[in-house]
């Protein structure tokens, strides 16, 4: 897809779905399973504004080896096959090895890339702005920067966005991840009328935001309720808040379930203030949830933690009973 019609159709509404990466017991990738999951996401999406984003944060990107990024990337753009857009997650916090990704995703038949703030090394702005344009101008699909400070340590302010916008031809859209809403506005402000800001914090987030002006936002939910997704994307992008409120009140049990879970195996070892991101044991409950659907959520990789078996039964209450979810047959 070109970076036009990428950007038209971000900005027309769309969820991400950062797909979760099974792992097998002895944390090997499951691409069979990849493979399973992404078919039911596109079976699942037909009609519906979904974007596929493999390897991102929520993909344990880190975790993985250079070999198993490139065939998790073409495992789910081959499954993908232009049915629906893919947008893997190709950051580093190297300017060159980003763009090594970049240029793979894009040889492979991916539609665009997903970019993360560079880690590890705090650069100044200049450098933060190199580090997008190197990228944007050396490839000719779309680019995704992901504003996301809890992950990185730092932040691309709006008056940087904005720059970098009027000076490439590929920015696509925007995954804002701030926990502070005056600047999420201050960023759809900023570029608004160019580029389609994402509501990176998920669909409490979006539920929050959506007046403000985002045009969708980034879930990991959609790795196995989609439909209820795309009901709170499209009741939210209408102004109907009743139903958002529907949507979120039905939700909020199995939230109250990962906050009591983030409790139980903390203590974190984040240095962050609140109200950053203090724990990621999410990601363990949302695979759990997979593989009791029949999905292949598979285990977590070192250092994060695997739910545990007197949890699992909790939370399998919660999905059939509360959120009434089916088995996929």
């Amino acid at each position: 897809m070109e970076p036009s019609k990428l950007r038209s159709f971000f900005m027309n509404g769309a969820v991400m779905c950062v797909q979760l990466t099974p792992f097998k017991e002895n944390e090997d990738v499951d691409y069979e399973g990849l493979r399973e999951n992404t078919s039911f996401l596109i079976e699942e999406s037909r009609g519906q504004p979904l974007v596929l984003t493999p390897v991102g944060s929520t993909g344990e990107k880190y975790a993985v080896t250079d070999d198993e990024w490139r065939r998790i990337v073409k495992t789910v753009v081959d499954v993908a096959n232009g049915k629906v857009p893919v947008v893997p997650g190709a950051s580093h916090s190297g300017t060159r090895v980003a763009l090594e990704r970049a240029k793979y995703a894009q040889d492979v038949g991916a539609d665009g890339v997903m970019i993360v703030l560079p880690y590890y090394h705090v650069p100044e702005e200049e450098g933060l702005y190199l580090h997008y344009k190197r990228i944007a101008d050396a490839i000719d699909i779309g680019v995704v920067p992901y504003n996301n400070p809890d992950v990185s340590k730092i932040y691309m302010m709006p008056h940087i966005l904005k720059r970098l916008v009027e000076n490439t031809d590929n920015i696509v859209a925007v995954k804002e991840n701030t926990p502070f809403i005056p600047t999420l506005y201050e960023h759809i402000k900023a570029v608004e009328d160019k580029v389609p800001i994402l509501q990176g914090r998920g669909e409490w987030w979006f539920a929050a935001t959506v007046f403000l002006g985002v045009r969708g936002y980034i879930s990991g939910y959609a790795n196995f309720m989609p439909k209820l997704c795309f009901e709170l994307l499209k009741a939210g992008l209408n102004g109907d808040y009743a139903k958002v409120k529907e949507v979120m009140r039905k939700l909020d049990p199995y939230e109250d379930f990962i906050k009591r879970i983030c409790r139980k195996y903390g203590p974190s070892t984040t240095v962050l203030p609140y109200p950053y991101v203090s724990s990621y044991m999410i990601f363990a409950v949302m695979k759990a949830t997979m593989d009791m659907l029949g999905l292949r959520g598979g285990s977590m990789r070192l250092p994060l933690l695997n739910l545990r078996e007197e949890d699992k039964r909790e939370l399998e209450k919660i999905v059939f009973d509360v959120l009434r979810l089916e088995k996929i047959k």
